[in-house]
């Protein structure tokens, strides 16, 4: 990563400079505006040019040329196809779907090339048809999520239509996302979850924020402290699914195809260390990125979007509160937001959206390019704009496709511990991450390093996803796994379950090449910093920095740390991020250095 992201974590606003040399903020008007008719042929060719893809215009509407892989299929009709060609289409709207993970986008009206041809009102409702006769068959819906005109100097007006199919996978196993939600204290994280999750507007004095809290402090002062989840689901129509109703969690799991799961994360700057440690062990898809309208980029906002693009993470941002404020604060803070994302280390290119086309348009785009970030500018309170922002989350599609999928879960298997909780008549229960393989009821792993360095037997009794009975789970999915009477206090946080053939290497050391963020003097050997990798957290020392006697701010160089109290699980190439009061870097492991190799000890007991 660029070394200039450490201004996102050194002193200053870093407001005005960095602009320049930069790409212009993108802000698409209406698409449903009203468009007569007769019309202009110079009119009706701008509205086609707004249809598209974020690309450089040219004089004829184009999208880009279809790929042979991923979930987007160009059609130019399908009007009374054949029983043979139905078929063939029926299997390739199925592959479309296995690629998406049960989504697919279907773009009528446009050649395999991408140009926007498009269709007569008796072909394009001829071709829907077809359309919605092919989802049915192989179990699926389609939404139409937009239609706009052409025109290359036709008699008739010529329409292209993008349409949205969505099914249940057939295993039962709805598409899950997972959103981190970062932003300042006060900036309004929790109560937007519990507008979304609850179907409920706020009352201006937090009442949404209520059922997200888990402890008593947080409903005192307001203000999260622990890391919390919340779901939100859409079904196969495209239709919201949350509390509202009052639902069950194991209701919306049940209605909905498509998942969005919610970590809110605390945005107080005491609370760091939780907050890194559910960006590094959640393994979030995504990072929403919350600024107040009244106070603007404060706090530790900027130190927020540090981290999340120091993993890498694609971000989006929401300003909240704009009920507020008046409409030129509004203005000004989302001018303010424009600035940030493009000075240099950020390199953002920012996307106001304000309207359901642009939340179309701003899903598709953000998948596609880590640099684009759209801007949604909504209130808790009033309700406005929150609909754009349901749009996107509804569209938004997967990061990974089917086949890297597979990949995963053809591997050996192995589940990060974050959480661990003794319930009543169920004993242990541990909750955290699939990171590879195939887990089952009934299953027999090994879970650790102890602080010896062993492994300890262990059997999966249950399984729940989203508070829901599940039998199966599949690498990337988040869950909690009930193992019986073992014993709790054999467990902590940054353990691993995986595999008796995998065989873990563990060390007490390892080498890191790391960027220095930020650092008020100089980092040397025998400078202790806690080291997030995955889900473990945990103190280490420099022992050494080869090459170099010290680091300064923005340098570049391998080190050695060594943990202080356990040895851990590691790989090679994980990311490593570490912290010391104002100290902050970032980095990935080159090389472990294992002390043993997997040993049972005595006390093991399936």
């Amino acid at each position: 990563m660029d070394a200039r992201v450490s201004d996102l974590f050194g002193s200053g606003n870093g407001h005005g400079s960095g602009a320049q040399g930069v790409a212009s903020n993108i802000k698409l008007g209406n698409g449903h505006g009203g468009i007569p008719k007769k019309a202009s042929s110079k009119s009706k060719r701008a509205k086609a040019r707004s249809f598209r893809s974020f690309k450089p215009s040219n004089n004829t509407p184009y999208l880009p040329p279809e790929a042979e892989e991923g979930n987007i299929e160009y059609k130019l009709k399908l009007v009374n196809p054949t029983q043979n060609r139905f078929e063939h289409l029926a299997t390739q709207m199925k592959w479309r779907l296995q690629e998406g993970r049960g989504e697919a986008v279907y773009q009528i009206g446009v050649e395999d090339n991408g140009m926007l041809v498009g269709l007569s009102e008796e072909d394009m409702r001829a071709s829907l048809k077809t359309l919605h006769s092919l989802a049915e068959k192989v179990g699926a819906d389609i939404t139409i999520l937009r239609s706009r005109e052409v025109d290359y100097d036709f008699d008739e007006s010529r329409k292209i239509a993008e349409v949205l199919i969505r099914k249940v996978p057939d295993d039962q196993q709805f598409l899950d996302l997972r959103v981190a939600v970062l932003g300042n204290v006060d900036s309004g994280k929790s109560t937007l979850l519990g507008v979304l999750t609850q179907g409920e507007l706020d009352n201006g004095r937090g009442r949404a924020r209520l059922n997200l809290f888990r402890h008593l402090h947080e409903i005192q002062t307001g203000r999260t402290s622990s890391i919390s989840f919340e779901i939100l689901g859409f079904n196969s129509k495209g239709e919201v699914v949350n509390y509202s109703e009052s639902r069950t969690a194991e209701e919306i799991c049940e209605s909905a195809s498509k998942m969005i799961t919610f970590i809110d994360l605390a945005g107080h700057q005491k609370y760091l260390k939780t907050t890194i440690f559910g960006l590094t062990s959640y393994c979030p898809d995504f990072a929403m990125l919350v600024v107040s309208a009244n106070t603007g980029i404060a706090g530790t906002t900027r130190e927020h979007l540090g981290l999340a693009m120091a993993l890498k993470m694609p971000i989006f941002t929401v300003i909240s509160k704009v009920d507020l404020c008046t409409r030129t604060t509004v203005e000004r803070t989302v001018r303010q937001l424009e600035r940030f994302l493009k000075q240099p280390g950020c390199n953002k290119v920012p996307m106001v959206v304000s309207s359901t086309d642009d939340a179309v348009t701003a899903a598709q785009q953000f998948a596609q390019s880590p640099n684009i970030t759209p801007i949604f500018t909504l209130s808790s309170v009033s309700g406005e704009n929150l609909d754009l922002l349901k749009v996107f989350f509804n569209i938004i599609p997967p990061l990974s496709n089917s086949k890297e999928q597979e990949e995963l879960m053809q591997q050996l298997t192995e589940f990060q511990v974050d959480e661990i909780y003794t319930v009543p008549e169920v004993g242990t229960v541990v909750g955290g991450t699939l990171y590879s393989g195939i887990c089952r009821e009934g299953d027999h792993l090994i879970v650790g390093p102890t602080d010896s360095g062993h492994f300890h037997k262990l059997t999966v009794e249950s399984i729940q996803r989203n508070r829901s009975a599940c039998r199966v789970l599949r690498a990337g999915q988040a869950a909690t796994l009930a193992l019986g009477n073992f014993d709790r206090s054999l467990l902590r946080k940054g353990m691993v379950m995986v595999s008796p053939e995998m065989e873990p290497t563990i060390c007490w050391m390892f080498d890191a090449e790391i960027v220095l963020l930020f650092h008020a003097k100089t980092f040397h050997k025998g400078f202790q910093v806690t080291v997030h990798i995955s889900n473990v957290r945990q103190t280490a020392i420099v022992e050494a920095v080869h090459g170099k006697e010290e680091l300064r701010t923005g340098e570049k160089a391998v080190v050695r740390f060594k943990f202080i109290k356990h040895p851990e699980y590691l790989k090679v190439g994980a990311k490593v991020l570490f912290r010391e009061g104002v100290t902050k870097g970032i980095g990935h492991i080159t090389k472990l250095q294992p002390f043993s190799q997997y040993h049972p000890s005595q006390t093991d007991k399936v």
